[in-house]
């Protein structure tokens, strides 16, 4: 492992401070995640009621949860290109109204179709939405502090679902899943109004560009080519790791709360408290694994390690749990595993982008936290199709699931052992200051 010399601690300047504005921008944006994977997760919550009015069978929801992921990587490529020319704060602002507009059209009776066309639609808009996200914090923090509200940006993606998990089941039974949209219509407008109000671009000469004080000038991204840039092992590593994670994050919104109901035969509103339980558990790892990675950067533990070793430890732990609660029949122990299951990939995110931003200059960060986003969406077109169809074919619901999930959770493993062994920010910083002739 490698550590700074204290000689090099103390002799490398010292970051700005951090000011309010950067940490209300930071909450606003939670809220923001949180919207987003309410609005995924909500067709999950409804799934018994969506197949019974809509009569149709497993494979064709597992369509309509697949469909929300066709043109995901168009909408991150496009946006994530978008970045260096419009000011980050009206493309947020637009994505929110997109996801408003999409989800009006099912405040009321709809068919098949019409479902599919607003999944699809509203999954173009929620594409660029982790990877904008991220972005904008990252131009309000310096290195070695963007581990917090980067957990905190990841943590809402867990928070909504968590949050809306209990809240929409009982919309839902109290009055039906059109109801459900409705609330996400006007949460999401209330949303909207107060980053008009509030939200801001960060200010040039923000902390995001000064030295950190953990890192030498040497350790400071420089801008190079964007071919120079995927190619790094870095880059190519964090690529594997979300894709093989997001398999998980994938199924958790599509298909857990009916696994729960249907796989494992708890009722529409027990399954509703349980979902929300592998929600809390990664909302509050995704900020630990932030302040973790944080603290082993600050006491000059190598990148490496503070950032690939940990991503990938977290996700190889999913990934086995993933594994074990297909594989045991106790109902409180496949809860311990369900929860892990779905929680330890999402805190593997936070620290994942974090490794990003080590080796990709601020100008080029969006580009390239875009183009990840596409490619990590990719799981997302084939995970709900392949469960769907495992649950038709199966001679049993539970039996299905079981496979289905099996298989998830060893690709899991091996997405997380991949990141061990490719993620060296160091290493590939000193190679794109090789090729691009120094520092810019």
């Amino acid at each position: 492992m490698t550590v700074l010399s204290p000689q090099s601690r103390r002799t490398a300047p010292r970051s700005r401070p951090v000011g309010r504005r950067a940490w209300l921008i930071t909450f606003l944006l939670l809220a923001f995640m949180l919207l987003n994977f309410a609005d995924k997760a909500v067709l999950g919550f409804a799934g018994a009621a969506v197949k019974r009015d809509l009569n149709i069978s497993a494979a064709q929801f597992g369509v309509l949860q697949s469909s929300f992921f066709w043109l995901f990587a168009v909408g991150a490529v496009l946006l994530g290109a978008l970045t260096a020319r419009f000011k980050v704060r009206w493309l947020v602002a637009a994505l929110m109204f997109l996801w408003v507009a999409a989800m009006v059209p099912l405040l009321g009776p709809v068919g098949f179709t019409t479902v599919l066309v607003c999944r699809i639609v509203l999954g173009f808009a929620e594409g660029p939405a982790y990877a904008l996200s991220t972005h904008v914090v990252h131009s309000w923090f310096p290195p070695e502090k963007r581990g917090v509200p980067g957990g905190l940006v990841t943590a809402g993606a867990s928070i909504g679902p968590l949050l809306a998990a209990p809240l929409l089941t009982w919309v839902i039974s109290r009055w039906s899943w059109h109801a459900a949209f409705g609330v996400l219509v006007a949460a999401g407008v209330l949303w909207l109004v107060a980053w008009v109000t509030l939200g801001r671009d960060a200010p040039e000469g923000s902390t995001a560009d000064a030295p950190a004080s953990v890192f030498t000038g040497d350790a400071l991204p420089v801008e190079a080519p964007l071919r120079v840039l995927v190619s790094t092992r870095t880059v190519a590593g964090i690529a594997l790791l979300t894709a093989f994670a997001y398999l998980a994050t994938t199924l958790k919104v599509a298909w857990l709360p009916l696994y729960l109901e249907e796989g494992l035969g708890y009722g529409t509103v027990a399954s509703g408290w349980l979902v929300t339980v592998p929600y809390a558990v990664a909302a509050a790892a995704a900020i630990g694994a932030g302040l973790l990675s944080n603290r082993l950067a600050g006491r000059g533990v190598s990148r490496r390690v503070a950032r690939g070793w940990l991503a990938g430890g977290l996700v190889i732990v999913a990934g086995t749990s993933m594994y074990l609660f297909t594989a045991i029949g106790d109902r409180p122990l496949q809860m311990v595993f369900i929860s892990l299951a779905f929680s330890m990939n999402s805190a593997a995110y936070a620290v994942a982008f974090i490794a990003v931003g080590d080796v990709v200059h601020p100008r080029q960060r969006g580009a390239v936290m875009g183009g990840l986003a596409a490619f990590y969406s990719l799981a997302g077109i084939a995970a709900p199709l392949l469960l769907g169809q495992l649950v038709d074919s199966a001679s049993t619901a539970r039996t299905g699931y079981g496979d289905g999930f099996a298989v998830t959770g060893a690709l899991m493993v091996a997405g997380g052992a991949l990141a061990l062994f490719l993620v060296r920010p160091e290493q590939d910083l000193a190679r794109i200051r090789a090729r691009v002739g120094g520092t810019r």
